[in-house]
């Protein structure tokens, strides 16, 4: 059985990278949205992805960046994979994947079986999906907000390219998140902090057990 992994999103301090580290994470984000909580600059995310393990992916999130933000980043912080998480189209996604030649992770919001079917709008251009609960509509940012959507409506879909699975996901739940919808990745922030933006290493490792057990 394929262990599932994991991706532990909004790292802000080398303690977030040690904790991150120890519990056995896959994937680390790094994020770019002045919005977010978990924002950092890319002077900290150039220090930071330093201390990272090598065989962990660090991930940029950025949210509908113009390529003068994607140049600094790419150009001065070690990454691995871009995710793009705002209301990027399937031609920028593409666009983004052939400036800076490394795998370009497109964010679906779903709330209903209508944003499950966009996804096949990105899956020719993007090389990773994550689907993750469609933020209300005041929300300041479009992800990191804690909320988990309907799993039923992704348990019978596949799709030609790997995804992972965001949304509200903690220690207690993902479980049967991985169960519903056949997930091989989970995505997560603020289920492994001790209050917004502060990670808990404990629950880090914790959660990623948790997703494997």
């Amino acid at each position: 059985m394929t262990q599932t992994k994991v991706k532990i999103c909004g790292l802000k301090t080398p303690q977030d990278v040690d904790a991150v580290v120890a519990a056995g994470a896959d994937f680390c984000g790094l994020t770019f949205v002045p919005k977010s909580k978990r924002f950092i600059s890319v002077a900290e995310a150039a220090e930071l992805s330093q201390l990272a393990a090598p065989d962990l992916t660090r991930v940029a999130l950025t949210v509908d960046a113009d390529d003068a933000l994607l140049d600094t980043i790419m150009g001065s912080v070690g990454i691995d994979m871009i995710q793009l998480h705002g209301h990027e189209s399937p031609e920028r996604v593409a666009a983004v994947k052939s400036r800076y030649n490394v795998p370009v992770m497109k964010a679906v919001g779903v709330a209903d079986a209508a944003d499950v079917a966009e996804i096949a709008r990105y899956t020719p251009v993007a090389d990773w999906i994550l689907l993750d609960a469609k933020p209300p509509k005041d929300a300041a940012v479009p992800g990191g907000n804690g909320l988990s959507f309907d799993w039923r409506l992704i348990a019978d879909v596949t799709w030609q390219v790997p995804w992972m699975l965001a949304g509200g996901l903690t220690e207690d739940t993902v479980g049967e998140a991985i169960a519903r919808t056949g997930a091989k990745v989970v995505d997560l922030a603020s289920g492994v902090e001790s209050a917004p933006g502060v990670k808990d290493a404990e629950k880090a490792r914790r959660f990623v057990a948790a997703a494997r057990a």
